[in-house]
């Protein structure tokens, strides 16, 4: 077992909370447009779960059991910091819905998993009809490709 110098955790804590400290002041103007932008990929997160549930039911009727779709949590982007994201997934194919604390959604796909991402489309948050239609293009776009063998 490796050991170390005393004081040197205390030393490497110490830093990292300053480090912590500093980060955490510059990104604390950025809360509330985060919060926004959360609050947002919820709603349309609930959109999104219902509208597969319907799918897999319509799915499962018409013989198809199997063609089941994956819809990931709300969590922080992936490349993006003061942006959150949620995904569609099946097999390698993925969609990614992100919510951008600048107030505009970015749909994100459809791809396959080690693919190039794309093609995007953003829309603002308030232009609710042209957020439903570009939502409804993108999951129709996703599952078309996700149930092509």
């Amino acid at each position: 077992m490796a050991s170390h110098p005393p004081g040197a955790s205390d030393e490497l804590s110490s830093r990292l909370a300053s480090l912590g400290r500093r980060l955490g002041e510059r990104e604390a103007g950025h809360r509330s447009d985060i919060d926004r932008a959360r609050a947002e990929a919820e709603k349309v997160r609930a959109q999104v779960e219902t509208a597969l549930g319907a799918f897999h039911r319509a799915a499962a009727d018409a013989g198809a059991p199997h063609l089941r779709i994956a819809l990931g949590d709300v969590q922080t982007d992936e490349k993006h910091l003061r942006s959150v994201e949620f995904d569609v997934s099946r097999g390698q194919h993925r969609g990614i819905v992100i919510c951008k604390s600048k107030g505009e959604v970015t749909f994100v796909g459809p791809f396959r998993v080690g693919k190039a991402e794309g093609p995007c489309r953003k829309v603002a948050f308030e232009a609710r009809a042209e957020r439903d239609a570009a939502l409804a293009e993108f999951l129709e776009r996703f599952l078309e490709e996700a149930a092509t063998p």
